[in-house]
This record gives C-alpha cells, structure tokens and sequence, in this order.
C-alpha cells in the first residue's frame, strides 16, 4: 500500500501526487508555507490527506517560530493557522484538523513553549494514526455490503493517496479485495486533473486489483451495458442532512445510478461530516485556475482566452444517495437521524 506522508525529525515528507504516474517524487517540508502550497497545489490531495498534513504544518509553524514572547507566538500561530485554511475551502477535514490543533494550543497555553511543541507533535500525529484506523474500520463496515462478485464504479481517487492510509471508497475495495471477493473496478478518468486516471488506476493495478479506466462521459453508456453493480464514492464535506459535497462529477454519476437503478455509495470518516451545515446549499465551492481546463500540463487544449468555469466539487442530494459507509457503520437515510445519532460532532 503506497504511503502518502511521513512525519520524521520535524520535516513532513509527501509523496507528490502532481507527478504521478510518471514519476514518484518525495516532497520535504520544512516550513508551514511549504504545506500550505502542497495542499493548494494538490502535491497532497483527498479531504482526510489534507487534514493529516495541516496537522502537521501546524507544527512545522510552531517550529517555525523564532520570537521570544509568547504572546506574540499565538498570534503568528493564528497567521499560520489562516493560512493553512485559506488553501482549499471545501474539505471540511482540513478545518476540523486545525481546529484540533488550535484547542491543543488552548489546553497547554500556559506550558512552557518545548512543552507546548511536543504536544502539538503529539496531537497531529495523533490525527495522522487516527485516520488510518477510520479508514480501516469504513473498509470492515463496508466490506459487508460488497456482493461476493461486484464491478464497483468510482470516481476520482479516495484511496491510501487521498487519506494517511488504506482509503475511504478504496479503503471500502480493498477490503472487499482482501477477504477474495472477485471484484473489478472501472475508474473515471475524472476531468480536469485526472485523479482516477492519474492516480486511481495507478493505485489499484499497484495491488493487483482488477481496474478498467473509462472517460468519465462513459459511465451511462457503461451503467446501460449492465457493467456496474455499484458506485461508491468519497467525499470532502457532507452536511447534516446527507447531502455530499465531492469531486466535480460526482453528481452527474448519482442522476446516473439513480436512472439506471445501481446502488449509490459515499465513504468517508467522521471527520468529513459537518453537522454545524444543514445541508449541501451551504457547502462553499471551491472554484479553481481556469487554465486547469484550458490545458492539460502544459499543452494548450483550447482557446487561451475562452472564458470557463471551473469548479473543484458538486454536491449531491441526499435523495440520491443509498447509504453512507462511516467508520461507525453503514447509515441509511433519514440521513439527518442516522447521522445526528451515531454521535457525529467535531471532536
């Protein structure tokens, strides 16, 4: 299983998912900076990814301090911990792993300042450690709804690249590959930074699990051929109400499912689910570089100057939508009850 980030005599290494498939690149960060720009370039990506490697910048940010005053610590950790949020504003992970880290700066405020940097170390490898085990558990929990023989259909790259390990929607494959199930996948492409293509399918045909990469404008005709027997996709926030915010396509594969009559399956750990939204309506969109759509690396696919609109995610209604996989389950709509009563709160 390939191995996203590493945290090792305060540098956090990141496997850089800009170069792959062609190359795999380490990337060192020494500095808060140096994370802040690996999320914004998705050098890290997936919402759980992000989360781990905000952590640990907030670390490096600690580290990074070179004042006496302590005052003057916490408002440069304020500056660092803005700066690390303004970096990608959908994935709910990325906030709520700050967040952690901000009441860790709040708990031990009064410590002595080396005090205080190892329990922040403390606490982001504890965030780090702690989606690997949500990970494994979405796996076990949603290994149960696998048929023995299933082709799954997903979407972008939710696998040990997008978390700190294993995966949520791959994490659920995985599983399902691990107990010998005969199962296959078809990946889309995922338009425009080829997530699936890119990193998808190089991720599974790593572990030998059966992989056919599709456009993503194929997936109807191939849901209508009888190829697909179920969709499970990943998410970076779901609202109270079940709604999903994920990768842009996301939406498209659901009205999809839903015609075609295919079971429609999110996974993703708690630390995805925002209760303080009520529903998708409220989930901020990122809209990213226009020239991710006028290029692909750094060949010009379309007039330099046509006008485009490029958002990072769509959100999914709750109505199309069979069940959620969590760490603590497999919740089933009403959404709002199932949600609010497995006790999913920011920690």
């Amino acid at each position: 299983m390939v191995e996203t980030m590493s945290w090792k005599n305060n540098v956090l290494r990141l496997l850089d998912q800009s170069k792959l498939p062609a190359e795999v690149v380490e990337l060192s960060c020494n500095t808060y900076q140096d994370v802040a720009d690996a999320i914004k370039t998705m050098k890290v990506r997936g919402a759980p990814a992000i989360g781990a490697a905000a952590a640990f910048g907030m670390v490096l940010g600690a580290n990074n301090y070179t004042g006496e005053n302590k005052d003057n610590f916490f408002s440069f950790m304020d500056h660092v911990a803005e700066t690390l949020k303004s970096t990608r504003p959908t994935a709910v992970n990325l906030f709520w792993a700050i967040e952690r880290m901000e009441n860790c700066l709040l708990q031990y405020k009064k410590n002595p300042l080396n005090s205080l940097l190892k329990a922040l170390e403390k606490e982001a490898t504890e965030i780090f450690q702690e989606d690997k085990e949500l990970n494994l558990s979405i796996g076990y929990h949603g290994n149960k709804i696998v048929p023995y023989k299933a082709t799954i259909l997903t979407h972008c790259n939710a696998g040990s690249l997008a978390t700190a390990g294993y995966g949520t929607a791959l994490g659920v494959i995985r599983a399902a590959h691990e107990a010998e199930k005969h199962i296959s996948v078809y990946a889309d492409e995922t338009r425009p930074l080829l997530q699936g293509a890119r990193l998808t399918a190089w991720e599974l045909m790593s572990e030998g699990i059966p992989v056919t990469l599709i456009t993503d404008s194929m997936a109807g005709y191939v849901m209508k051929l009888g190829k697909i027997d179920m969709v499970i996709v990943g998410a970076d926030r779901i609202a109270a109400n079940g709604d999903v915010a994920n990768k842009i396509g996301t939406y498209s594969l659901a009205v999809l499912a839903k015609e075609h009559k295919i079971p429609f399956y999110v996974a993703a750990p708690y630390s995805t689910i925002d209760l303080t939204l009520m529903d998708g309506e409220q989930i901020v969109i990122e809209e990213r570089s226009h020239d991710e759509i006028r290029r692909v690396g750094t060949i010009m696919m379309a007039p330099e100057k046509v006008p485009v609109f490029n958002p990072a995610f769509d959100v999914t209604p709750n109505s199309m939508i069979t069940a959620i996989i969590t760490d603590k389950g497999v919740i089933g709509p009403p959404f709002n009850v199932g949600l609010k009563n497995n006790g999913y709160k920011r920690r």
